[in-house]
């Protein structure tokens, strides 16, 4: 594990009983479920392994009444996109009193929201791709010629690239913004950088080694990153130490300025110029098999299970707040 850390330090848990009764918040109602379901599981089954009380719960199948029923101690949350993502289910879990892993309520609002994320990024000089926020067909005809081809539209409240395509050619331009507005009110037109993909993991505080992605496909969709077995990695991305620490640097004051905590990943592009770009911080990122933080965790002598125990220590953190702001545990 690297030296790039942030004031945030991991609370340690050595016995499994410390933990109490587990959720694993799995599934839910996202277009994301599926990823969502199989990071779940697989957590679960991490979790188990070690002797931890683990069990799973779908708030699509099961409200939350039922939820308090259960007697559970915490949460892993493991539900990816819309109501697991972005602050809702933190929400949730707060007002409860239910500690759970990851980023609080604001940060895990910004960082699924890449407008206001990219409005911070730039407001402490993060370099991000330039873009432009669009309602309509009009304005991406607009913004294809302000940012040039190609461009990639999205939109701006979803994760694991759903949603998002690569334009080549002002005949792709409509289907892309009607695509990506199918997911919300909001879609973003990003300048396409072309060069290096590459991501960094950040668990309690500390950057991971940094992972270079390579795809035959367009981009690194949703095929590539949960389907595809000829994506290519390498990790790390470079071995130019400086370049690392620059990676590592910027992971990490991302991850602060949107205020994140406990664990999550950055997206970077990398130009001709040789600038890492921000494009966005997932404050829960996939845990499958294909999955980028068990990779760079793997980097570091990280099994999968020690890897899911240690996220479920940052609940911790939460339970820390809790006890500052004097809030009720069950």
């Amino acid at each position: 594990m690297s030296d790039f850390a942030t004031h945030e330090q991991r609370i340690e848990i050595t016995s499994p009983d410390e933990f109490g009764k587990v959720a694993v918040l799995l599934g839910g109602s996202s277009s994301e479920r599926e990823v969502s379901l199989q990071t779940g599981t697989a957590v679960l089954a991490a979790l188990q392994s070690l002797g931890v009380d683990a069990h799973a719960f779908d708030p699509a199948e099961l409200d939350m009444a039922v939820f308090m029923s259960r007697g559970f101690n915490r949460a892993w949350i493991a539900l990816h996109g819309a109501n697991g993502e972005d602050g809702t289910i933190q929400g949730a879990l707060q007002w409860l009193g239910v500690p759970y892993t990851g980023s609080g309520v604001l940060a895990s609002a910004l960082a699924m929201d890449k407008v206001r994320s990219k409005h911070l990024f730039a407001a402490a000089d993060i370099a991000t791709p330039e873009y432009c926020v669009l309602h309509s067909r009009h304005d991406a005809a607009i913004a294809l010629e302000q940012l040039g081809l190609p461009l990639i539209m999205k939109p701006a409240s979803q994760g694991s690239s759903v949603g998002m395509s690569k334009v080549f050619s002002r005949d792709e331009l409509n289907a892309a913004y009607d695509l990506a507005s199918d997911f919300g009110d909001d879609v973003i037109a990003e300048r396409c950088i072309v060069g290096d993909e590459v991501t960094v993991a950040i668990l309690q505080g500390e950057a991971l080694p940094s992972i270079r992605i390579e795809t035959p496909r367009v981009f690194y969709d949703y095929r590539a990153k949960y389907e595809s077995d000829t994506t290519l990695y390498h990790v790390p991305a470079t071995l130019d130490v400086a370049l690392e620490q620059r990676y590592a640097d910027l992971a990490l004051a991302a991850f602060r300025e949107l205020g994140c905590s406990g664990w999550g990943r950055v997206d970077f592009m990398t130009g001709a110029d040789g600038q890492p770009q921000v494009l966005e911080v997932n404050t829960v990122p996939g845990m499958t098999s294909h999955s980028l933080v068990p990779m760079a965790a793997k980097a570091c002598d990280i099994s999968f299970p020690a890897l899911c125990w240690r996220i479920l220590e940052t609940s911790f953190q939460t339970e820390h707040v809790y006890a500052m702001q004097g809030g009720a545990q069950q």
